[in-house]
């Protein structure tokens, strides 16, 4: 019979491999950008957010924080350095008031993690109470990315059309969320659970809507940019970006 560690290691593995392929999902974007040597009307604002919910991850993953979650680390870590790699190439395609706004908003990122790293790691001197102040903080500024699959959802109700919600997509993020719940149950992990119970939550309702509005969506093609979530912790993580795919029917 399978341990309840070494069934939780199989499943945070698989959450890794399909985490992985979400935090992916912009290259499309990114290849865009690069070829046109301009941001366009792209924003960097879900790059931003992933990479601040990676660095909120990776720290309370960590042994002295939250032990025996080291397959949080390594996806939000790889997660980390994709997010860095998204926003090295916004900065060198954007420019003005935009690139001006994108550093600003960086930098105070980076220094409320100097912030919350110092001030956790000296102040507090349990994994227990760290676990809790750094879990609070990654779910509340984990659940915040679903702002922008609302936004979807909201506008395939209100077009009765989901052009703008590819299903393998929305299946992947459903997915993701159930495989991470999981591994969150298995020695139970309130703070990962909860982002991820809201990822399946929200990406069922989702494979929900297509299902609704498969027949209604007029039959064209188009190129769209739909932001997604990871979901892991939204993960364990969270990783939201910006995917340009064209839809096909």
């Amino acid at each position: 019979m399978i341990s309840p560690d070494a069934a939780r290691n199989v499943v945070g593995i698989i959450g890794n491999v399909i985490s992985f392929g979400l935090f992916l999902s912009p290259v499309p974007t990114f290849w865009r950008i690069c070829k046109a040597k301009d941001v366009e009307e792209f924003k960097a604002d879900p790059y931003l957010a992933t990479l601040l919910n990676c660095m909120l991850w990776v720290f309370y993953g960590i042994p002295v924080v939250h032990p025996n979650s080291i397959l949080v680390v390594t996806i939000n870590g790889i997660g980390l350095v994709i997010e860095a790699a998204y926003l090295t190439i916004f900065f060198l395609y954007s420019s003005g008031k935009k690139r001006r706004r994108a550093f600003f908003v960086l930098a105070v990122e980076i220094l409320f993690v100097i912030v919350v790293v110092l001030s956790v790691l000296l102040a507090v001197h349990t994994t227990q109470r760290r676990s809790m102040i750094v879990g609070i903080l990654c779910v509340i500024f984990g659940s915040m990315m679903y702002a922008s699959p609302l936004t979807v959802m909201g506008n395939v109700i209100k077009t009765k059309s989901v052009e703008y919600m590819p299903f393998f997509l929305s299946l992947v993020c459903f997915l993701n969320g159930l495989c991470w719940t999981a591994y969150a149950l298995i020695r139970f992990d309130l703070y990962v659970t909860i982002p991820n119970a809201l990822g399946t939550f929200f990406g069922l309702i989702q494979l929900i809507l297509y299902a609704c509005y498969y027949k209604s969506t007029p039959k064209k093609e188009k190129g769209v940019e739909l932001p997604t979530v990871v979901s892991a912790g939204n993960i364990g993580s969270g990783a939201g970006g910006n995917v340009s795919v064209t839809v096909e029917r």
